[in-house]
């Protein structure tokens, strides 16, 4: 009596073995940085505010599996560099900002041109990035202070740089002293101040959605 041979005994071959889908499969350093990238262009066109581009890059980085970095991305249009990008819609961009014997605030989420001039004449600024739409990767704030001040607020993990120069004032910098994120977004601080002064603040991801008082006794206590 003879049997029909199973499947397994066809030509010695076997069936492949089952595997992973993609979306399980683990993630490689190349794809974390390939997500990071995108991530900052999005934030570049204003579809991502500063604390949101830096929170899902900390979650990028943290990711183990391709569809936990895919998740980063749904909510965004797909990139094509062969083709030239639209013209995003955005918030219409702050260049400039002006206190005359008064104050001013920019927060929550606006837009912030590539080169920003804050003046304060008796009077004073408060200009808050964390929730900002950047127009550019390296951005330029003057603040110009006569008899008045102006206080900046920005993400730790940002690359910051403070220059300018001071009579009968200062410029004071505070809060988180963490190292910024690598290939993050530049922002460069020109203050100068007469009779006046500048205090540019480097907020940890704990104060990023949080009042300003609170956010900066969070800020001291991570120096």
């Amino acid at each position: 009596m003879t049997t029909e041979p199973s499947p397994a005994d066809n030509d010695g071959v076997h069936p492949p073995p089952q595997r992973a889908t993609p979306s399980g499969l683990r993630a490689s350093d190349a794809e974390r940085e390939q997500v990071v990238e995108a991530l900052s262009e999005h934030a570049t066109t204003g579809r991502l505010t500063l604390a949101e581009l830096e929170e899902r890059i900390t979650l990028a980085y943290r990711a183990t599996t391709r569809d936990e970095i895919d998740q980063l991305v749904t909510d965004l249009p797909a990139s094509d560099r062969s083709a030239p990008a639209p013209e995003p819609s955005r918030r219409k961009l702050t260049r400039w900002i002006l206190a005359v014997m008064g104050g001013s605030d920019k927060r929550g989420r606006w837009g912030v041109g590539r080169r920003v001039t804050a003046v304060a004449v008796m009077g004073g600024h408060t200009i808050d990035l964390r929730n900002a739409e950047l127009s550019a990767d390296d951005t330029t704030i003057v603040a110009v202070n006569w008899m008045g001040g102006t206080d900046i607020y920005v993400p730790d993990t940002i690359d910051l740089h403070v220059g300018g120069f001071s009579v009968m004032g200062g410029t004071g910098e505070h809060g988180s002293t963490r190292a910024p994120r690598r290939g993050a977004p530049r922002i460069r601080v020109l203050a100068y101040n007469l009779m006046g002064g500048t205090d540019v603040w480097r907020m940890p991801e704990e104060a990023n959605d949080v009042p300003l008082k609170q956010a900066r006794k969070i800020a001291k206590k991570s120096a």
